[in-house]
């Protein structure tokens, strides 16, 4: 009888964790009887195999059951045959150094599982026990079938470890597969989400969306047969929902990934028959591949989930590949979103001040009012960098407060340091939230109250897309702001999709052109920036609809005296950019209007 360690292709001890015994040769009955009569009978006749072994290690007796599941048909006698080798107890270090001191009676029993191939040729799970015999010099080998039980575990163990719609690895056994795969050089993973399957589900039942779901796991699963390499095929997992994996163990660069995620794109492009339906599906897949030296199976899972979000982000129906700079992006993103609402309390928030300008004479009209951060880590951040990260988590409202508040304040100081001068208005960015989430009719006539600023020196800047769409409550709000005397302007007109029609019932004051129409200006194009001669006439036209409407036009982003001369001429009321000022503290604003 051989036998085979669980997870080992050896059996014999080969001398390498100890002296070899020798084997005693000879002859002898069929079923030796044990040279200890006292309990003889009871030995030959238990239903369990038992052998008795010397101190050197041989066989010196064997009962019927052991005999049975160890020679079977074999006339040849077990005794002086080797018992680590006839029942494995060599294959390693720990098992062979116990099973020796048991021999020298030095040990307690000592118990192992071994895979062994019975005499009848099938394998079978034997639980092997070595015990000393007291007052002897032989020990008692135990022999107890566990396959049962193994099986029982096994199968156990594949209910928890496999999907049972697919039956794919799921993710727990995914996860030990990968935690395995880190001690090769490389490893590639593919993290996979079918695109629109909740409406499969929503609209056919989950019996459908269940049998869509194993028809995807066979076509992965051919995909990977097909991407077979030195180390096998990659492993086909399902992670939950419509999420699949693949692992590419010892994985050969980048090139093989994507080679494997676009045999994947082209196998899901496929339709589906089932259940009557033909149905077509998609996929969007995260791809990375890197060394194992200096990464984990979380932070290679994290990778993939986020190099799969990019590539729903970026259209769906698409692979991806893990970018390190765009997930530094990210993760400075998560980092600026979660320290957006303490910020304020914190002080971090400052405000500059880009001036607005008359284009007939060049005098200083209004400012407006730009927020930045003064990031304790990132440094100095621009409006773009969190301004969208408020709106998203809604501290934008506690954020536009602040701003209104500290600009109005700012403006009524400018007025009272320079009474000579006529009072410059402030412009106040707002977001849609602020209407919708707070309350920015109160908020505004609150501060203007608090800071004793003249509702006329307030003007409040909307996108063209929250303005013109206003109806409801923001369209009240706009009207009542209007109504207290704050001038309501549209910021990057001409970029949306205006209504003109609805411009005109709308309490609006001032339209603010994009930038993009002035550096198009043909007469003043800035070097690099291509000429486009209808941006003159789209502005002239502009310009002329907001006066027929009885409103004034700011002009952003000029940045040459062509650009300001040109403007003039067509009627633009003011202009806003780099000709005139970067946006500067509100000390220099002062020196302005000490200038004046």
């Amino acid at each position: 009888m051989s036998a085979q360690p669980e997870g080992s292709t050896t059996a014999a001890a080969d001398g390498r964790h100890g002296p070899r015994p020798e084997r005693v040769t000879g002859s002898g009955p069929a079923h030796p009887y044990p040279p200890y009569s006292v309990h003889g009978a009871a030995f030959l006749a238990a239903p369990q195999p038992m052998l008795l072994v010397d101190r050197r290690g041989l066989v010196v007796g064997a009962n019927s059951a052991a005999f049975t599941v160890l020679h079977g048909e074999d006339t040849r006698p077990l005794t002086g045959l080797v018992a680590a080798e006839l029942l494995d107890l060599a294959s390693d270090p720990r098992t062979w150094d116990a099973y020796r001191e048991v021999l020298r009676g030095r040990q307690a029993p000592l118990a192992r599982t071994r895979r062994l191939k019975h005499a009848a040729g099938y394998p079978v799970w034997m639980r092997i026990t070595v015990s000393p015999v007291p007052g002897e010099d032989v020990v008692l080998v135990s022999l107890s079938d566990v396959s049962a039980h193994r099986e029982l575990r096994d199968g156990l163990r594949h209910l928890r470890t496999h999907d049972p719609v697919t039956r794919l690895p799921n993710r727990a056994l995914f996860i030990e597969r990968l935690s395995g795969a880190l001690e090769a050089g490389r490893v590639g993973l593919c993290s996979l989400d079918l695109d629109g399957f909740k409406a499969v589900n929503d609209t056919l039942g989950h019996h459908v969306g269940d049998r869509l779901l194993a028809a995807v796991a066979e076509r992965l699963t051919h995909c990977a047969d097909l991407a077979r390499h030195a180390t096998g095929a990659p492993l086909v997992a399902r992670l939950g929902g419509d999420e699949f994996a693949l692992l590419v163990e010892d994985s050969a660069g980048t090139e093989q990934l994507a080679g494997l995620a676009e045999s994947v794109l082209g196998a899901l492009r496929e339709p589906f028959d089932l259940c009557g339906q033909r149905l077509s599906v998609s996929a969007s897949i995260g791809v990375v591949e890197r060394p194992v030296a200096g990464t984990g199976a979380t932070e290679l899972m994290q990778a993939a989930d986020t190099t799969l979000y990019w590539a729903k982000a970026d259209g769906k129906a698409r692979w991806t590949l893990y970018d390190p700079e765009r997930n530094a992006r990210r993760m400075t993103r998560q980092a600026l979103s979660a320290g957006l609402r303490s910020a304020v309390e914190r002080g971090e928030f400052v405000l500059e001040y880009q001036p607005l300008v008359r284009l007939e004479d060049g005098g200083l009209r209004g400012v407006e009012a730009l927020v930045r951060w003064r990031h304790p880590q990132f440094g100095l951040l621009a409006p773009n960098r969190f301004i969208g990260l408020a709106e998203e988590d809604g501290s934008i409202v506690e954020l536009g407060r602040w701003v209104l508040e500290t600009a109005c304040r700012q403006a009524r100081a400018w007025q009272l340091a320079h009474p000579g001068v006529p009072p410059v208005f402030v412009s106040v960015n707002v977001a849609v939230r602020q209407v919708w989430d707070g309350d920015l009719v109160a908020d505004v006539a609150r501060v203007l109250a608090r800071t004793r600023l003249p509702a006329e020196l307030l003007q409040l800047e909307l996108t063209e897309s929250a303005v013109m769409g206003s109806t409801g409550r923001p369209l009240r709000a706009l009207q009542d702001l209007s109504d207290m005397g704050v001038r309501i302007a549209i910021d990057d007109f001409g970029t949306g999709y205006s209504n003109l029609a609805y411009l005109s019932r709308l309490p609006v004051s001032v339209l603010k052109l994009d930038g993009a129409f002035v550096r198009g200006f043909p007469d003043g194009a800035v070097e690099g920036r291509p000429e486009d001669p209808a941006d003159a006439v789209i502005v002239e036209a502009m310009v002329q609809l907001a006066h027929r409407l009885g409103l004034t036009v700011t002009a952003e982003c000029v940045e040459t005296v062509e650009q300001a001369e040109r403007l003039r001429r067509i009627g633009c009321d003011t202009g806003q950019g780099w000709l005139y000022s970067r946006p500067v503290t509100a000390a220099r604003i002062s020196g302005l209007l000490a200038d004046r």
